[in-house]
């Protein structure tokens, strides 16, 4: 779980004296976007890059993916990811990255609290049960992972800032 981080403001990147994006805006966009793109590094160094749902739980954002899906097969040699989200608009909204290593949660107590929390934020278009430390429904199982983010940026359109946060080691 990750900790309140500090921002700072990116001059290189940003319009002269802008204030850095406070972490409750970029929270917000982590909690409420549906759609994120996450980039994974294949086993011969070409990226893959793949759009995913994901949830914000806990202080950290989660997604998960099938067995033999490449972003999976990515994670197995080369735990390193990147998870994107924002808008398509050139002059306003946020985008968010967050990099990390994703880490596999296989507890089911903890998986049934993220069963619930994708079943919550998409409507019941995601409804997962709970096995054998994976996420399982009529289509087949899913393993379920935690980005341990790293850093995470911002940023903010319209008033430019590129907003960096790093992040506390646990």
């Amino acid at each position: 779980m990750m900790t309140e981080p500090k921002p700072t403001v990116d001059a290189r990147f940003s319009n002269p004296g802008v204030a850095a994006t406070p972490w409750a805006e970029v929270r917000s966009v982590l909690e409420a976007n549906e759609l994120f793109w996450i980039s994974t590094v294949r086993a011969d160094g070409r990226p893959h890059v793949t759009p995913i749902p994901a949830v914000w739980h806990d202080g950290s954002l989660h997604f998960c993916t099938g067995e033999g899906e490449q972003k999976q097969v990515n994670l197995r040699h080369d735990p390193r990811c990147a998870l994107t989200t924002g808008t398509n608009l050139w002059k306003s909204g946020l985008d968010v990255v967050v990099e990390g290593s994703a880490v596999r949660v296989a507890d089911d107590d903890r998986l049934r609290a993220l069963a619930r929390a994708w079943a919550t934020k998409y409507h019941g278009d995601w409804s997962w049960d709970v096995a054998d430390g994976m996420f399982v429904d009529d289509h087949g199982r899913a393993l379920v992972y935690e980005v341990v983010a790293s850093k995470v940026l911002a940023f903010a359109k319209g008033e430019f800032a590129q907003t960096r946060f790093e992040v506390a080691k646990p």
